[in-house]
Formats: structure tokens, C-alpha cells, sequence
């Protein structure tokens, strides 16, 4: 696809969005990331923090409690479409700690339903399989979607845009991401908690290389690995900034992450505005430390906060419901991540 047939499947953003390109075209202009311009006007985060004993929790409720102590009203999700993007890896039946849990999914589309969203679709582009739909069958996730009529869109294949790297870690130069994606007033990315044999963990940051469309950046997202690990979710997350991070934490996964491992029953969701301050929160509640993880210690004062003492914790203590998470010696990207007692 030529840059110009690319562009033209670029039209109807909205004019938030417009802006928000914008201003990231002028940071990468003026060749540098000034902190605070590319985080925002705010010097902290809020995080909300909640249990959940399992998915047949009050789901729903907890979302909704969620988004209220985070300070979300009702005019400002009102007639937006929401693009709700969940961590779905492989299609394997049974195994529930790999992809996010069908039932939390429901839950997150009927939670922005509630406060007035005009839509809200599903959207990913899984990593392993070019078959998206034998991931949504094997998850357990069509049939949810089927009942509650929401739309699917598969974010590996279909019109693609190009937009400004607004990060500058990696050397993938401008970056090319779904139509559908750049269409959504509102994008969330919600995540499994989980550890991962490259990147240490894989959470809210790490989920959004699923918006990653395959027909560019192949299967699994081979050019984001080339270009390296760590600096790609810096890029995507820079020049995508989703709106809100949703963490799955109720059963999640440690040791050889992200498919590989054992399921771990935390009992837990972890949500906020910023995905940077929400996988920080996460990583404490996995008895991990955020400062050990390399592009969360990057992120750190450039796309949100991972210090303690700036997030303001809503709901439970992270120290309260933290669980350790089981990490391996033999693996370089999760060695010396422990949070200190």
C-alpha cells in the first residue's frame, strides 16, 4: 500500500485525535521528547486497585467503581466510540490464564455502555496466529461477543495509516496503525497480568503491540522484535497513548510468560488513565519492581510516572494484595525484577 492510499483511509479522526497527532508530530519535529509536553500537564496518576474473587464477580460494578474514583463522568464518554483492545496471544481452549477472560471483556464494553459510549467495539491483532478467529472461537471470546453484539475487528489486516513515531527509542521511523484503531474516540488497552521471557513483564504497555497490524509488521510482530523489544513499546505507546489501561489480574500468569507459564490466582484488577502508572501498580502487586524493568524505568518521567510516591492509589493497597509472582534465574529478562519486602 502506497503512503497516499494509506493516508486516505486516515479520514474521519476526530478532532481530538487530530490534535493529539499533531502535537506529536511537532515533538518529533523538534527532535527531542520534552517530558512534560508528551505526558501531559499533570505530575501524577491515579490508579484504582480492586478484588475480585473470579469472574463471576460483579464485573461490571467493580469497572464502574473503577472509572468513578478515577473521575470519569458520564459527558465524557457520552456518544464516543470506544476500541476496547484485549490481550489475546493464542487460541488455547481451557487455558484461561493466556488471554484475557471473555467475561472481562463483557464487562469493560458493558461498564463504557453504561456511561453513555455510542459504540463500543473489540479490536486486536493477535501475535501468534493469522487465523484471528480461531483465537476469538478457542478463547471462549466469540461467543460473549456474539451475545452481546459487539463488533470484532481483526487489527492485522484492513486499511492501515501512517503516522509519526511520536517516541524516537526505535528506528521503525513513522509508524503505520489500523484505520479502525485511529477512528475510536476512545481506546483501551486491557491487559492480562503476566510475566514475559523477554520483557520481564507484559501488561497495559506491552499489550498495545496487538494494534500492530501483521500485514506490516508480520507475524509475531517480527519488525518490532528486530527493532527491539523494549524501544517498540516505548514508540507504539508514545504515538498511540490509550486512554485508559485495564489490567486482568483475577487469574493471571507467571514463569515462562506470556503462554508458557502457570496460572496464578491474584484475585485482583488494577485500571487507570495512565498505562505507564497502571503496569508500575501492577508490577508491585506481582512483587516486582517497576524500576527493574527496563522500559518501565524509561517510561518514567517521559510517558507517565512509575514512582510510588506520585501515584495515588484508589481501592486497595497494592502491598495488601500483592502476591509474588514465581520468576525464572535462567531467564535475563526476568532476573533481579524482585520488589523488595
Amino acid at each position: 500500500m502506497s503512503a497516499s492510499d494509506a493516508e486516505k483511509t486516515a479520514r474521519g479522526l476526530t478532532r481530538r485525535q487530530a490534535v493529539k497527532l499533531a502535537a506529536a508530530a511537532g515533538l518529533a519535529a523538534a527532535g527531542g521528547l520534552a517530558a512534560p509536553r508528551l505526558w501531559g500537564e499533570k505530575t501524577g496518576a491515579e490508579v484504582f486497585v480492586a478484588k475480585a474473587a473470579g469472574y463471576d464477580a460483579d464485573l461490571v460494578g467493580l469497572l464502574r467503581r473503577g472509572l468513578a474514583e478515577l473521575g470519569v463522568k458520564p459527558a465524557e464518554i457520552a456518544g464516543k466510540q470506544v476500541l476496547v483492545k484485549p490481550n489475546l496471544v493464542e487460541p488455547h481452549a481451557g487455558a484461561g490464564h493466556i488471554n484475557v477472560h471473555p467475561r472481562m471483556v463483557r464487562a469493560v464494553a458493558e461498564a463504557f455502555l453504561a456511561l453513555g459510549a455510542g459504540t463500543v467495539v473489540v479490536g486486536e491483532g493477535a501475535g501468534h496466529r493469522r487465523d484471528a478467529y480461531l483465537v476469538l472461537e478457542e478463547s471462549g471470546l466469540a461467543e460473549v461477543l456474539a451475545e452481546d453484539r459487539l463488533a470484532f475487528y481483526d487489527l492485522n489486516s484492513g486499511p492501515v495509516a501512517r503516522r509519526p513515531n511520536a517516541g524516537g527509542w526505535s528506528k521503525l521511523g513513522d509508524l503505520w496503525l489500523p484505520g479502525r484503531l485511529l477512528a475510536a474516540d476512545i481506546v483501551v488497552s486491557l491487559a492480562k497480568m503476566k510475566t514475559h521471557h523477554w520483557a520481564g513483564v507484559t501488561l497495559a504497555m506491552k499489550n498495545l503491540f496487538g494494534v500492530m497490524p501483521g500485514v506490516v509488521y508480520g507475524w509475531p510482530k517480527n519488525v518490532l522484535h528486530f527493532a527491539g523489544i523494549e524501544p517498540s513499546i516505548l514508540d507504539v505507546n508514545a504515538t498511540v497513548h490509550p486512554d485508559f489501561a485495564i489490567i486482568d489480574g483475577i487469574v493471571g500468569m507467571d514463569g515462562d510468560g506470556p503462554i508458557m507459564g502457570d496460572p496464578v490466582a491474584s484475585g485482583v484488577v488494577v485500571m487507570g488513565r495512565s498505562a505507564v502508572a497502571v503496569d508500575a501498580t501492577a508490577c508491585r502487586v506481582m512483587g516486582i519492581d517497576p524500576a527493574k524493568v527496563g522500559y518501565l524505568q524509561t517510561a518514567d518521567g517521559r510517558l507517565g510516572t512509575i514512582q510510588a510516591a506520585r501515584i495515588e492509589q484508589r481501592g486497595e493497597s497494592p502491598a495488601v494484595v500483592r502476591r509474588d509472582y514465581a520468576l525464572l534465574d535462567y531467564v535475563p529478562a526476568q532476573r533481579n525484577l524482585r520488589l523488595a519486602s
